[in-house]
């Protein structure tokens, strides 16, 4: 990290309360930078409400599809680096209800896009995409010339948000640069129907946890906290290099890791015996998916901090201190 970069540059982050999104204002906060965030719902357990961080920020309600307010915001705040976070990121909600994720998510990007491309102080925009933007592909890891070929409903929207960007950095000359990674996870996810929060949670309450899958997918899991870093690493390069505007970068540990084979870490990092249940109703999700990050460490010398048992075991921490503050799971 450049010294000093961050030091009062005002930064919008949209999201704010979602996983990725408390993590990054935490960073971007003791990094010193000016954060204004951009709210629709207020989320009281969210790890930015619950670390008071909210407390520290600039706060703007409102949806990011309103194009007007994402202007006002830009240009009253005097916006230098946009970091578009915000997204409706379950795959059941989407496969249940396609048209308020494409809203969101695909509507949401053009929209904010063209905010920025109309406020002359936007330097940097990190938009995330996904692994999932790359659909179902049999080659290998997937690498940032991979095609986007979603075909879900969520993995759809991905790709039509990551092209559009593009297209918004080719076209347009805008600076923004795209980030693809893995599965996020870590403290302050509380959509408990991912397979992380919810194994921990019933691991608390000492129930056996639930796979919704056969457990045989594979995925690439990426530590929140390693994303937030991830994500501000890429914008300090895109400010010295402009050649990254447009460019997707993949971020991962590069690991395969089954459902399965995660569920049993977690339970190895608590030291419980219990055994999953595996209930074999996933539908619509990919089978096996993980990323090659080998552009992110050749052309932004990045690297990830953490392992993903040392990931795991401060997300068991987390949530333990997050029950007990709270009473029983």
């Amino acid at each position: 990290m450049r010294k000093g970069f961050w030091c009062d540059r005002p930064v919008l982050v949209t999201g704010a309360t979602g996983l990725l999104g408390s993590w990054l204002v935490k960073r971007l906060l003791e990094s010193g930078a000016d954060v204004v965030c951009l709210v629709r719902d207020r989320v009281p357990q969210s790890e930015l409400v619950r670390s008071g961080t909210l407390e520290r920020v600039k706060v703007v309600r409102g949806d990011v599809c309103d194009g007007e307010l994402d202007e006002r915001v830009l240009g009253e705040y005097e916006i230098d680096t946009v970091f578009h976070v915000a997204a409706q990121a379950i795959v059941p909600i989407a496969n249940r209800n396609p048209v308020s994720t494409l809203q969101t998510n695909v509507a949401g990007t053009w929209t904010l896009l063209e905010a920025c491309r109309r406020s002359p102080l936007v330097k940097q925009i990190v938009l995330a995409s996904s692994d999932k933007a790359y659909g179902d592909q049999e080659k290998l890891p997937y690498d940032e010339k991979t095609p986007l070929e979603g075909r879900h409903p969520y993995d759809v929207s991905k790709s039509c948000a990551d092209l559009i960007a593009q297209a918004y950095a080719t076209t347009y000359g805008l600076p923004v640069a795209i980030t693809r990674c893995g599965n996020f996870y870590g403290g302050g996810d509380l959509n408990w129907n991912r397979i992380v929060p919810g194994t921990i949670r019933s691991l608390l309450r000492g129930e056996r946890p639930i796979i919704r899958s056969d457990g045989t997918p594979i995925r690439d899991y990426f530590y929140v906290e390693d994303g937030a870093a991830a994500y501000m690493l890429l914008a300090e390069r895109m400010a010295g290099d402009p050649a990254l505007r447009g460019q997707p970068f993949n971020f991962s540990n590069e690991l395969q890791v089954s459902v399965l084979e995660l569920v049993e870490r977690v339970l190895a990092q608590a030291g419980s015996k219990l055994r999953p249940e595996i209930l074999d109703q996933a539908s619509n999700e990919i089978r096996h998916q993980y990323l090659s990050a080998e552009k992110a460490r050749r052309v932004l010398g990045w690297k990830p901090l953490f392992t993903l048992d040392e990931g795991l075991r401060r997300t068991i921490a987390w949530y333990t201190e997050f029950f007990r503050a709270g009473g029983e799971p």
